[in-house]
Order: C-alpha cells, then sequence, then structure tokens
C-alpha cells in the first residue's frame, strides 16, 4: 500500500505543480493557480499518514517506508526552492519572463553556493532520520525496524558523495572571467 502512496504522490506533485502554473501563466487564474500550488504540501500530509497507518497495522518498516521518509525530507527541505525554480522556468517559456537565476559560475560565490546546497542535503538526510525515529516509536518493535536502518545507513552515501563538490570548489576553485573580457 505504502509503495502505491509514494508513487501516487510523486505523480500528484507533478500534476499539481504543472496545472498550479498552467493556470498562473497560460490561463490567469491566480487564484486556482494559488490553490494547486498551496495543495502540494497536503500531498506530504497524505504520505506520512499513509506510513502511519501501514506501520501502526503491523507492517516491517523497510525500503518503502524509508523512500517515505526521504520523500518528506526532500519536500521540506527543497520544496519551495524547487516550486520557484519551476515557476521561474515555466513563467520564462510560457509567459515571456526573465530567464531563471544561475547559480555563480566561479570564484567565492560559487563555492558558497556548493557548501548551502550540500548543508540542505545533510539537513534533509537529519529529517529523514527524524521522521525514521518518529516511525520507530510508533512500532514500539526494534526487530521491526531493523530493515529500516539499513536503508537509511544505505542512504548515508548519499550526502558523503555530495560533498565532493563543495570540497572540490573549495579546493580547487574556477578563476572568475575578468570584467569586460
Amino acid at each position: 500500500m505504502i509503495l502505491a502512496v509514494i508513487i501516487a504522490c510523486e505523480i500528484g506533485f507533478w500534476v499539481l505543480l504543472g496545472l498550479g502554473l498552467a493556470s498562473r501563466y497560460l490561463w490567469n487564474h491566480r487564484t486556482l493557480s494559488n490553490i494547486l500550488l498551496l495543495s502540494v504540501p497536503l500531498l506530504d500530509v497524505i504520505l506520512l499518514a499513509a506510513a502511519v497507518i501501514d506501520i501502526r497495522g503491523g507492517a516491517t518498516a523497510d525500503l518503502r517506508h524509508g523512500l517515505a521518509a526521504a520523500y518528506l525530507a526532500y519536500s521540506i527541505v527543497f520544496g519551495h526552492s524547487t516550486l520557484k525554480w519551476a515557476d521561474a522556468k515555466f513563467h520564462h517559456r510560457y509567459a515571456g519572463g526573465p530567464p531563471p537565476p544561475r547559480p555563480p559560475a566561479a570564484g567565492a560565490a560559487r563555492t558558497r553556493y556548493e557548501w548551502i546546497f550540500w548543508l540542505r542535503i545533510a539537513l534533509a538526510y537529519g529529517i529523514a532520520w527524524g521522521v525514521v525515529l518518529i516511525l520507530g516509536l510508533l512500532v514500539g518493535t526494534p526487530g521491526r525496524m531493523g530493515p529500516l536502518y539499513e536503508f537509511l545507513g544505505q542512504a548515508a552515501k548519499v550526502p558523503l558523495i555530495a560533498l565532493i563538490w563543495p570540497v572540490s570548489h573549495t579546493l580547487w576553485p574556477k578563476k572568475e572571467e575578468p570584467a569586460g573580457s
């Protein structure tokens, strides 16, 4: 059940986002757009409720529940910036808006950008662990949590691998182009 809810929430995210942006920029229905875009976080509530119901119903916490925790953590940490990014892209492509802002290309600004992005990845990983610990309290039986703890232990590779970018920009920063070249 939980896997179907995860898939439905992911599809629902893109449908609500697409319809919300289309309502705003193609059909000029700002109120409908706001309602659709503000509905996106409700998908996280649905997903969290489904995970709790599944675990309280006796399911062993495993990869599926780990994906639910990761999805929720991503939404908390990156949801707003993802919506902003999609809005800027859609506005530019379909409504003649300015090109979306790009990350800094080089220098200290790019290094700072990479470290902030990595800190957000680490924060999302920490939030996923927090969700898992809360799910563990709901389960009450440590034996039913083993596969989920294993999954999150393996998921620790994500922030470790992502650390390559800020470290490389710190050690070997790309030089900024001189003004007027």
